[in-house]
């Protein structure tokens, strides 16, 4: 982390320090857990969530204006967590007790047992009182678990790759991200129809999981679930991490990737990034560690300059000749290719 880095960490923990010194003999004005969409494989299930102390936020209606979508990203930015929750984890017919750390963060696994294909309902609930707070207070979690028709899973990154976000253009992106909403972000054409076309089972169904996996933090989750139902992706897990957090989120993208194809070890996969930042080298890594495991990589061309040469480096000492490695103009492409090594339903057009 660099020293900037630090030192903003540093503020934060000191400023939630002085705030739950203010709160703690008070009990929370709008105790509330946020459950994350999970995931649960042949042996285990990993749940995250967050424990805060906000109101639930609003939803984006449409023909609302560029300063409602701002308040509300904003409230998505300005959280009161509480950490030091004691609760209980339900999963099918397995149950587990954790804690909310420092940053009122939930990471848990537990043992996968009566589940249910493509979800199982679990719960998350209070164990005990908390500052006032009793049980029973209980928040629903969805948990994605492949059937044994999936033949392999998708592993997408978000901005840039699903969303027109232009990371590489600082003040659009913050335009973008900050005064949009669900209903007026943009995806890529053509994006959700291969996603569903991939994620389609042989008898058109979705059978085959897609995560998405991004650098986006986990205050962005509920927008971005959101914009994928709205836009017509597959459901799946959305797998973020916390800019600035101690534990459940500064975890790594190639963190976040290893946990899918551990949980998953029966799936092989397909991997969807861009050429904006680092997704080529990341998924040359997570290939150079599980050669077997992928099928295709797909990365979309979205560089302010095609020819800086960042792609060409992973590309051109690619040493997976097994495993295709594609920089796509579009959704297109991407589409074309996938139908050529039989990645989509028979029948459905290239």
């Amino acid at each position: 982390m660099s020293s900037a880095g630090r030192w903003t960490v540093g503020l934060e923990r000191l400023c939630d320090a002085a705030r739950l010194r203010r709160t703690r003999d008070r009990p929370p004005a709008d105790f509330r857990i946020e459950a994350y969409v999970a995931h649960g494989g042949a042996e285990t299930v990993v749940v995250r969530a967050r424990v805060v102390d906000d109101p639930l936020p609003t939803e984006a209606v449409e023909g609302e204006g560029p300063v409602a979508a701002l308040r509300r990203t904003l409230r998505h930015f300005v959280t009161d967590e509480l950490p030091g929750v004691r609760l209980r984890v339900r999963v099918g017919d397995a149950e587990v007790s954790t804690v909310s750390d420092g940053d009122g963060y939930v990471f848990c696994h537990l043992p996968a047992a009566g589940l249910t294909s493509p979800w199982t309902e679990g719960v998350l609930e209070l164990d005990r009182p908390y500052r006032g707070v009793t049980a029973p207070h209980t928040t629903p979690v969805r948990v994605r678990v492949p059937g044994p028709g999936a033949r392999f899973g998708v592993l997408s990154d978000v901005d840039d790759t699903v969303i027109e976000t232009g990371v590489q253009r600082l003040g659009a992106m913050l335009r973008r991200t900050l005064t949009g909403s669900a209903l007026t972000r943009t995806a890529f054409p053509g994006a959700a129809e291969l996603y569903r076309d991939l994620a389609a089972g042989r008898d058109g169904a979705e059978t085959n999981p897609v995560f998405y996996v991004s650098s986006s933090p986990w205050n962005l989750h509920a927008f971005l679930v959101a914009f994928l139902r709205h836009r017509g992706f597959p459901a799946g897990p959305v797998l973020l991490r916390d800019l600035l957090g101690t534990r459940a989120g500064r975890e790594q993208k190639h963190g976040r990737i290893r946990e899918v194809l551990a949980t998953h070890p029966q799936l092989p996969f397909v991997l969807i990034g861009d050429s904006g930042e680092h997704d080529p080298q990341i998924y040359a890594d997570v290939v150079a560690e599980h050669p077997d495991r992928v099928l295709a990589v797909y990365i979309r061309e979205v560089r302010l300059d095609p020819g800086d040469g960042r792609v060409e480096t992973v590309s051109d000492r690619w040493p997976h000749p097994q495993v295709p490695f594609v920089l796509a103009a579009d959704s297109a492409a991407v589409r074309r290719h996938a139908a050529s090594i039989g990645l989509l339903p028979h029948g459905t057009p290239a």
